[in-house]
C-alpha cells in the first residue's frame, strides 16, 4: 500500500537493482561488492535485501564470502540518493574488498513473516476503504491508522471479513503502470498523505484477486503469492487517536475468545 510501499523508484545510474520487487521469493543472491559506502555500507549493484521504506523495515541476514566467512547485516536502508540500497554491516566486522563476489542470504523467517503481514495489511485495507493516515509494519504486530467513524470499530467483524479474504486464496501479484495512468485513476492511492514515489515515470502496483479485482494500488514493497499464505490474522486492539482517526493493530493467530 501506499502507506507501506517504498520510496526511490528513480532510475540514476548509481540505482541499486532491487530484484526482489521481481521475485520477493528469492532469499539468496550472488552478487559482486561495488563498494563501501560509510563505515559498514555495503552497495552491490543489485540486492535481494528491502530496503526500509514506508513503515516496512528494512532486511536482515547475512553475506558469505567465497571462503564461506559469514558477515552479519543487521539493516538495509536507503543512501541520500533514495536509489541506492545501503546493506549495513555488524559493528566491527571485517568488511569484504570491493570486487569480491559475495552470496546475498536474506533472514528468511524473518522475510516471510514481514510479506505474510504486508499482505494482510492489504487486506485490511479492502475491509475498511477509508483513507489511510499512518502505517508501520512489524513481524508480529502491525497498525494502519484509518479516517474512519465509531460505528465501524468492531473487532471480531473486521477479523471475520479479513479471514474471508485469506480463505479465498486470492493471487497476488505486481505490474507497473506510468505516472501518466496514475494520475488518470487517482483512486489507486489511499494514504491521505503519502504518495507514491515519481520522477521515474512508471508505478509499482500489487493488485489481489482475479486482474486485480480484489485490490489494487501503488506499493514497493514484498508480500505473499496467495492470500491463504497469510494464515490466521486478527485485530488485536481498536484506538481512538483524534476526533475520527482510528488506529487498527493487526496480529497473527486467530482471535482470542
Amino acid at each position: 500500500m501506499t502507506a507501506l510501499g517504498e520510496p526511490g523508484d528513480a532510475a540514476a545510474p548509481a540505482a541499486t537493482e532491487r530484484v526482489y520487487q521481481d521475485d520477493a521469493y528469492l532469499s539468496t543472491l550472488e552478487a559482486p561488492l561495488t563498494r563501501v559506502e560509510g563505515e559498514s555500507g555495503l552497495v552491490f549493484d543489485r540486492t535481494n535485501f528491502f530496503a526500509a521504506g514506508g513503515g516496512q523495515p528494512g532486511d536482515t541476514g547475512f553475506v558469505e564470502t567465497a571462503d564461506g566467512r559469514q558477515i552479519k547485516i543487521v539493516d538495509t536502508i536507503y543512501a541520500s540518493d533514495k536509489a541506492t540500497v545501503l546493506m549495513l554491516a555488524e559493528d566491527g566486522s571485517s568488511l569484504p574488498v570491493p570486487g569480491e563476489t559475495l552470496v546475498l542470504h536474506v533472514d528468511w523467517k524473518r522475510r516471510y513473516k514481514l510479506m505474510r503481514m504486508h499482505t494482510a495489511c492489504h487486506l485490511l485495507t479492502v475491509v475498511c476503504p477509508f483513507p489511510i493516515t499512518g502505517a508501520a509494519l512489524g513481524e508480529d504486530e502491525s497498525r494502519i491508522d484509518f479516517d474512519i467513524p465509531d460505528a465501524f470499530a468492531d473487532k471480531a467483524g473486521v477479523t471475520t471479513q479479513l479471514m474471508d479474504l485469506v480463505a479465498a486464496n486470492h493471487p497476488v501479484f505486481t505490474r507497473w503502470i506510468t505516472e501518466a495512468e496514475l494520475d488518470a485513476n487517482p483512486g489507486l492511492v489511499k494514504s491521505a498523505n503519502v504518495k507514491p514515489p515519481r520522477g521515474s515515470g512508471r508505478i509499482r502496483l500489487v493488485c489481489i484477486g482475479q486482474d486485480g479485482s480484489v485490490d489494487t494500488q501503488p506499493c514497493g514493497g514484498t508480500h505473499v503469492q496467495e492470500t491463504g499464505e497469510v494464515g490466521d490474522i486478527h485485530i488485536g486492539k481498536i484506538e481512538k487517536k483524534g476526533k475520527s482517526n482510528r488506529r487498527f493493530r493487526i496480529r497473527f493467530g486467530p482471535l482470542p475468545g
